[in-house]
């Protein structure tokens, strides 16, 4: 009389063979893929893994550390960059999802060596403390005022929710994005 397990055998032997044959979708993702990203107005030609989030591929393989690796989950801004000058988490972006579109981090938003209105406007409203969000923070706010939400403090507060900030300059990020506002609608005429 078989039991359930000896009449199963052939066929677990029969599937694991046909499993060892071909590779799994894991083993070819493990493959680089060649992509070319545009990453502040310059484009890079790299190798990568399809699993790379922007932020790794940002940080490790560009050397471009001022987007920065805060909770890794989407919930703290830290790693905010622009797409197509949307505000994006890059921790939560996969690279290769940036292919074709243009990516602008912290390091880019100077042109010319002259400061974004935003990041002057940090500097003059002292809008940050230890530093680590304000790249983030940055970037949201040229967004905010891009998509035309900086038009109240209350505007701005919802619209930059998403950047954490543990030293509480709020008040000052606030003040920031206001201040920056007039100068970034003025460029755009």
């Amino acid at each position: 009389m078989a039991t359930v397990s000896t009449a199963a055998g052939p066929l677990i032997a029969r599937a694991s063979m046909a499993k060892a044959a071909a590779p799994t979708a894991a083993q070819q993702s493990r493959e680089p893929v060649n992509a070319t990203l545009t990453i502040n107005r310059r484009d890079h030609q790299l190798a990568f893994d399809v699993r790379t989030s922007l932020l790794d591929l940002l940080r490790e393989h560009l050397g471009m550390t001022g987007a920065k690796k805060g909770c890794d989950h989407g919930q703290c801004g830290a790693c905010t960059v622009l797409i197509d000058g949307r505000r994006a988490l890059s921790c939560l972006t996969l690279a290769i999802a940036a292919q074709g579109r243009k990516v602008t981090t912290i390091e880019g938003l100077a042109r010319n060596g002259e400061l974004h209105p935003m990041q002057q406007a940090f500097i003059d409203n002292d809008a940050f403390q230890c530093g680590y969000c304000t790249p983030g923070q940055i970037l949201s706010g040229v967004a905010c005022v891009n998509e035309n939400h900086a038009n109240s403090d209350g505007d701005i507060r919802e619209y930059m929710s998403g950047n954490l900030c543990r030293c509480a300059a709020y008040p000052n990020i606030v003040a920031a994005v206001k201040q920056a506002k007039p100068m970034m609608t003025a460029s755009k005429d």
